[in-house]
Protein backbone atom coordinates (compact mmCIF):
# COMPACT_ATOMS: atom_id res chain seq x y z
CA UNK A 1 0.00 0.00 0.00
CA UNK A 2 1.36 3.63 -0.99
CA UNK A 3 -0.07 6.14 1.20
CA UNK A 4 -0.64 9.63 -0.30
CA UNK A 5 -1.51 12.95 1.46
CA UNK A 6 -3.23 14.96 -0.97
CA UNK A 7 -3.45 19.34 0.03
CA UNK A 8 -3.33 22.02 -1.61
CA UNK A 9 -5.01 26.05 -1.02
CA UNK A 10 -8.66 26.64 -1.19
CA UNK A 11 -9.16 26.97 -4.51
CA UNK A 12 -6.22 25.43 -5.95
CA UNK A 13 -8.15 22.48 -7.69
CA UNK A 14 -7.50 19.87 -4.90
CA UNK A 15 -10.63 18.20 -5.70
CA UNK A 16 -10.37 17.79 -9.00
CA UNK A 17 -7.04 16.53 -8.52
CA UNK A 18 -8.92 13.83 -5.87
CA UNK A 19 -11.76 13.05 -8.78
CA UNK A 20 -8.83 12.31 -11.37
CA UNK A 21 -7.27 10.21 -8.90
CA UNK A 22 -10.10 8.15 -8.48
CA UNK A 23 -10.97 7.31 -12.21
CA UNK A 24 -7.20 6.11 -12.40
CA UNK A 25 -7.59 3.91 -9.64
CA UNK A 26 -6.86 5.37 -6.15
CA UNK A 27 -8.56 4.83 -3.02
CA UNK A 28 -10.06 8.46 -1.90
CA UNK A 29 -10.37 8.65 1.53
CA UNK A 30 -11.51 12.61 2.31
CA UNK A 31 -10.68 14.29 5.36
CA UNK A 32 -13.74 17.16 4.68
CA UNK A 33 -16.21 14.61 3.46
CA UNK A 34 -15.34 12.18 6.87
CA UNK A 35 -15.50 15.94 8.86
CA UNK A 36 -19.10 16.53 8.19
CA UNK A 37 -19.72 13.03 8.63
CA UNK A 38 -18.18 12.97 12.24
CA UNK A 39 -20.62 16.30 13.33
CA UNK A 40 -23.71 14.94 11.79
CA UNK A 41 -26.82 15.16 13.87
CA UNK A 42 -26.83 12.56 16.52
CA UNK A 43 -22.72 12.75 16.68
CA UNK A 44 -20.73 13.27 20.20
CA UNK A 45 -18.92 15.73 17.83
CA UNK A 46 -22.10 17.67 16.53
CA UNK A 47 -22.57 17.47 20.27
CA UNK A 48 -19.34 19.15 21.40
CA UNK A 49 -19.77 21.68 18.60
CA UNK A 50 -22.33 22.67 19.75
CA UNK A 51 -21.56 22.88 23.70
CA UNK A 52 -18.10 24.92 22.80
CA UNK A 53 -19.73 27.48 20.17
CA UNK A 54 -23.65 27.86 21.34
CA UNK A 55 -26.67 26.72 19.67
CA UNK A 56 -26.22 29.28 17.17
CA UNK A 57 -24.41 27.20 14.77
CA UNK A 58 -27.30 24.64 14.39
CA UNK A 59 -29.43 25.25 11.57
CA UNK A 60 -33.19 24.80 11.84
CA UNK A 61 -33.38 20.97 10.90
CA UNK A 62 -30.99 20.54 13.85
CA UNK A 63 -27.46 19.89 11.32
CA UNK A 64 -24.74 22.07 11.81
CA UNK A 65 -25.25 25.30 9.78
CA UNK A 66 -21.51 25.04 8.54
CA UNK A 67 -21.62 28.56 6.71
CA UNK A 68 -22.18 30.11 10.25
CA UNK A 69 -19.76 28.20 12.08
CA UNK A 70 -17.15 28.81 9.61
CA UNK A 71 -17.71 32.86 9.53
CA UNK A 72 -17.11 32.63 13.12
CA UNK A 73 -13.81 30.39 13.01
CA UNK A 74 -12.12 31.71 10.00
CA UNK A 75 -12.10 34.76 11.75
CA UNK A 76 -10.70 34.24 14.86
CA UNK A 77 -7.63 31.82 14.90
CA UNK A 78 -8.45 30.74 18.56
CA UNK A 79 -11.79 29.43 17.69
CA UNK A 80 -10.25 28.13 14.77
CA UNK A 81 -8.00 25.91 17.06
CA UNK A 82 -10.77 24.76 19.56
CA UNK A 83 -13.15 23.56 16.43
CA UNK A 84 -10.21 21.26 15.07
CA UNK A 85 -9.05 20.53 18.45
CA UNK A 86 -13.03 18.68 18.36
CA UNK A 87 -12.80 17.61 14.87
CA UNK A 88 -9.06 16.67 13.74
CA UNK A 89 -9.40 13.46 16.39
CA UNK A 90 -12.82 12.09 14.87
CA UNK A 91 -11.67 12.34 11.49
CA UNK A 92 -7.92 10.76 12.37
CA UNK A 93 -9.45 7.82 13.84
CA UNK A 94 -12.55 7.05 10.68
CA UNK A 95 -9.38 7.62 8.36
CA UNK A 96 -7.36 5.38 10.06
CA UNK A 97 -10.17 2.78 9.85
CA UNK A 98 -10.81 3.27 6.12
CA UNK A 99 -7.40 3.03 5.13
CA UNK A 100 -6.94 -0.71 6.61
CA UNK A 101 -10.13 -1.67 5.13
CA UNK A 102 -8.55 -0.70 1.89
CA UNK A 103 -6.76 -3.95 -0.41
CA UNK A 104 -2.61 -3.96 0.52
CA UNK A 105 -1.86 -2.74 -2.80
CA UNK A 106 -3.46 0.35 -3.17
CA UNK A 107 -2.78 3.59 -3.69
CA UNK A 108 -4.60 5.12 -1.01
CA UNK A 109 -4.72 8.88 -0.89
CA UNK A 110 -6.32 10.73 1.48
CA UNK A 111 -7.45 14.50 0.40
CA UNK A 112 -6.24 16.34 3.87
CA UNK A 113 -7.10 20.45 3.56
CA UNK A 114 -5.36 21.36 6.43
CA UNK A 115 -2.11 18.41 6.06
CA UNK A 116 0.56 21.50 5.84
CA UNK A 117 -0.98 23.42 8.87
CA UNK A 118 -1.48 20.47 11.03
CA UNK A 119 2.11 19.58 10.42
CA UNK A 120 1.18 15.83 8.84
CA UNK A 121 3.38 15.29 6.11
CA UNK A 122 5.22 12.60 8.30
CA UNK A 123 1.77 10.20 8.23
CA UNK A 124 2.40 9.78 4.37
CA UNK A 125 5.04 7.70 2.27
CA UNK A 126 4.43 10.86 -0.39
CA UNK A 127 2.93 14.48 -0.31
CA UNK A 128 0.82 15.89 -3.36
CA UNK A 129 0.15 19.68 -3.12
CA UNK A 130 -2.24 21.07 -5.64
CA UNK A 131 -0.74 24.71 -6.35
CA UNK A 132 -2.05 27.50 -8.42
CA UNK A 133 -1.68 31.35 -8.27
CA UNK A 134 -3.57 33.21 -5.89
CA UNK A 135 -5.28 35.51 -8.31
CA UNK A 136 -6.47 31.96 -9.82
CA UNK A 137 -7.84 31.04 -6.47
CA UNK A 138 -9.56 33.83 -5.68
CA UNK A 139 -11.60 33.85 -9.08
CA UNK A 140 -12.20 30.26 -8.53
CA UNK A 141 -13.62 30.79 -5.15
CA UNK A 142 -15.54 34.19 -6.24
CA UNK A 143 -16.95 32.97 -9.53
CA UNK A 144 -17.30 29.32 -9.04
CA UNK A 145 -18.44 29.53 -5.12
CA UNK A 146 -20.00 32.30 -4.69
CA UNK A 147 -18.37 33.95 -1.91
CA UNK A 148 -17.55 37.78 -1.67
CA UNK A 149 -13.87 38.57 -2.01
CA UNK A 150 -13.19 39.64 1.45
CA UNK A 151 -14.32 36.00 2.73
CA UNK A 152 -12.30 34.58 0.00
CA UNK A 153 -9.90 36.30 1.04
CA UNK A 154 -10.25 35.32 4.96
CA UNK A 155 -10.51 31.75 4.03
CA UNK A 156 -7.11 31.96 2.22
CA UNK A 157 -5.12 33.99 4.78
CA UNK A 158 -6.34 31.45 7.49
CA UNK A 159 -4.35 28.74 5.38
CA UNK A 160 -0.74 27.81 5.07
CA UNK A 161 1.06 29.84 2.35
CA UNK A 162 1.75 28.23 -0.47
CA UNK A 163 5.70 28.44 0.07
CA UNK A 164 4.77 26.43 3.11
CA UNK A 165 2.96 24.07 1.31
CA UNK A 166 5.42 23.55 -1.26
CA UNK A 167 7.99 22.77 0.96
CA UNK A 168 6.79 19.62 2.45
CA UNK A 169 5.49 18.65 -1.11
CA UNK A 170 7.21 15.65 -2.87
CA UNK A 171 5.23 15.98 -6.10
CA UNK A 172 3.53 19.96 -6.92
CA UNK A 173 1.09 19.64 -9.74
CA UNK A 174 0.30 22.87 -11.02
CA UNK A 175 -3.11 23.93 -11.79
CA UNK A 176 -3.49 27.19 -13.75
CA UNK A 177 -4.47 25.60 -16.57
CA UNK A 178 -7.29 24.15 -18.70
CA UNK A 179 -8.92 20.69 -17.73
CA UNK A 180 -7.57 18.91 -20.19
CA UNK A 181 -3.95 19.73 -19.28
CA UNK A 182 -5.05 18.71 -15.87
CA UNK A 183 -5.77 15.55 -16.66
CA UNK A 184 -2.44 14.89 -18.25
CA UNK A 185 -0.74 16.01 -15.87
CA UNK A 186 -2.63 13.87 -13.33
CA UNK A 187 -2.15 10.48 -15.44
CA UNK A 188 1.58 11.05 -15.30
CA UNK A 189 1.81 11.39 -11.56
CA UNK A 190 -0.88 8.29 -11.58
CA UNK A 191 1.76 6.51 -13.45
CA UNK A 192 4.60 7.40 -10.51
CA UNK A 193 2.42 6.57 -7.89
CA UNK A 194 1.91 3.03 -9.34
CA UNK A 195 5.04 2.42 -9.96
CA UNK A 196 6.07 3.29 -5.70
CA UNK A 197 3.10 1.45 -4.84
CA UNK A 198 4.56 -2.09 -6.34
CA UNK A 199 8.21 -1.44 -6.08
CA UNK A 200 9.77 -3.63 -3.73
CA UNK A 201 10.45 -2.30 -0.39
CA UNK A 202 13.52 -1.46 0.84
CA UNK A 203 14.61 -3.43 4.05
CA UNK A 204 17.11 -2.09 6.75
CA UNK A 205 20.50 -4.26 7.11
CA UNK A 206 20.63 -6.27 9.31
Amino acid sequence: MLKVGLTGGIGAGKSEVSRLLVECGAVLIDADRIAREVVAPGTPGLTAVVEAFGEDVLAPDGSLDRPRLGSIVFADPEKLALLNSIVHPLVGTRSHELETAAPEDSVVVHDVPLLTENGLAALYDLVIVVDADTETQLDRLVRLRGMTQDDARARMAAQATREKRREIADIVIDNDVPLPELRRRVKDVWSDLVRRAHAPRETSPE
